[in-house]
């Protein structure tokens, strides 16, 4: 959760219980409830996840409630917690992953998150499986088509306001607002009516990191119960759904969830962060000897958009050694020169990553040419996107960049390359633990296991990699 949301918020008295103690499962008894939730699973129909604040603390997000949580904090007058990296950087955890995975196995039918995060759509959720019922802080909606703009920033207003861009669509135009709910503003239907539909079919509802003390949504995973369905609640504090669950799990969600991974065979996979930026050239359409050119590198989602992940730009001519260099600090990263028309050359540019990236810099070759000669193409972001990945998951690096595509401006001289930057990955790794129990027969027994941990730099989440 974004500590900027928590201060947008209007003022609310009660917001139920918060600061309470929490509960851990002793190891024995907690896998041998891993494996009876492992068995549930794979003996489920309809399986339906529906996560709180529990599973995003691991990535470094705070929760609301817990003894250190926003809410709680807020109560006792206390300082808010000061967040390990911008929100706007934070990363899908293992237990997203692994919904993620089980989605795609064909396993996990719909997900349901009270979340603002964005992380279940990063982690590789489809949007039409995914009900974010108290919205999306990186999510805009266009207020006549509804066409939905996923960024890369956080969006600067909750409440469901105009947030001042508009939507791209040439048909269309309309305003842009925020998706983020207030108190005060009822759940969407676009969210809540799928939310209840898998609700009613699930015959297994799987309830992570929640509380479950907001209404309605804490009411939903009832509508499974009340057909027959299985409820599971893992949290770590009590909840008031405890005596509707078929099993009751107080444990860190990303340990739970690791262990049922490996009990069902599968492996949680790696996350790689894909940023996207544009580059672009302009310059007088006059064929003068010499051309005052203007290079710009800046957001995809347009001019005026922040772009939150890169804090400078170097930009060098090897091609040019009397051109004066320069080092870009102000957003938008705006450079202009003048050189001769007659000869292309090429820009060397190194762009410079802020918090949160897992590598320092990547280096880019830009080419200058004003003889209209450039080549343009379009590989398709999707493509390019998963090619990236793929080499990142090879060379377990990041900073791999590649060019989406090159097309001529259209309303003036010049051109716009879109590039895809591999800026973080995040490798779980399996590791010995303690040993876990079976149940047989009614007993449990024990044996040596592997569970999963993900290594990190400054969250103990994230892995260290060479940039």
């Amino acid at each position: 959760m974004s500590l900027g949301y928590a201060e947008k918020l209007s003022y609310r008295e009660d917001i139920g219980n918060v600061g309470m103690s929490e509960l851990f499962d002793p190891p024995h008894i907690l896998q041998a409830k891993i494996e009876e939730l492992a068995k549930f699973i794979e003996e489920s129909k309809h399986l339906v996840a529906f996560t709180g604040a529990g599973i995003s603390t691991s990535c470094g997000i705070p929760d609301f409630r817990g003894p250190t949580g926003i809410w709680t904090l807020q109560r006792q007058g206390k300082p808010l917690p000061k967040a390990d990296m911008p929100f706007h950087r934070a990363m899908p955890g293992l237990t997203h992953m692994a919904l993620a995975e089980l989605e795609k196995a064909g396993i996990l039918k719909f997900v349901i998150s009270q979340n603002i995060d964005g992380l279940h759509l990063r982690s590789g959720i489809p949007r039409e499986k995914l009900a974010e019922l108290h919205g999306n802080s990186f999510r805009e909606i266009c207020s006549s088509c509804g066409k939905e703009y996923v960024r890369d920033f956080e969006v600067e207003t909750i409440g469901m306001k105009e947030t001042g861009r508009h939507c791209s669509d040439l048909n269309c135009g309309g305003k842009l607002k925020d998706t983020v709910l207030d108190w005060e503003d009822a759940l969407p239907p676009k969210e809540m009516i799928p939310a209840e539909k898998h609700c009613k079919m699930a015959d297994l509802i799987i309830c992570l990191g929640t509380s479950l003390q907001i209404t309605p949504a804490c009411n939903l995973p009832l509508k499974s119960v009340r057909g027959g369905g299985k409820l599971v609640i893992i949290n770590l504090q009590p909840t008031p759904k405890d005596k509707k669950a078929a099993l009751l799990i107080h444990a860190q969600v990303d340990k739970v969830i690791a262990g049922v991974m490996q009990f069902l065979n599968y492996k949680i996979p790696a996350f790689v962060r894909v940023d996207c930026i544009q580059v672009s050239l302009s310059y007088p359409s006059k064929k003068k000897r010499y051309a005052k050119w203007k290079l710009r590198i800046s957001s995809i989602h347009g001019n005026k958009a922040a772009l939150p992940f890169i804090k400078s730009v170097e930009a060098s001519f090897p091609d040019r050694p009397r051109v004066k260099s320069a080092f870009l600090t102000d957003q938008p990263f705006k450079l202009q020169r003048e050189t001769l028309r007659s000869k292309p050359f090429k820009v060397f540019l190194k762009l410079n990553f802020g918090n949160g990236c897992d590598c320092s810099s990547v280096e880019l070759d830009y080419p200058i040419d004003f003889q209209d000669s450039s080549e343009y193409f379009e590989h398709g972001k999707g493509n390019v996107i998963e090619s990236l990945r793929n080499r990142a998951l090879d060379d377990a690096t990041c900073g791999h960049i590649s060019p989406i595509q090159r097309k001529q401006m259209s309303d003036s001289k010049g051109t716009y390359t879109e590039y895809a930057i591999v800026t973080s990955l995040v490798r779980h790794e399996y590791m010995a633990l303690e040993p876990k129990a079976l149940i047989n027969n009614g007993t449990i027994e024990k044996r040596g296991i592997e569970s999963i941990e993900v290594e990190a730099e400054d969250l103990g989440k994230r892995m260290k990699l060479e940039s």
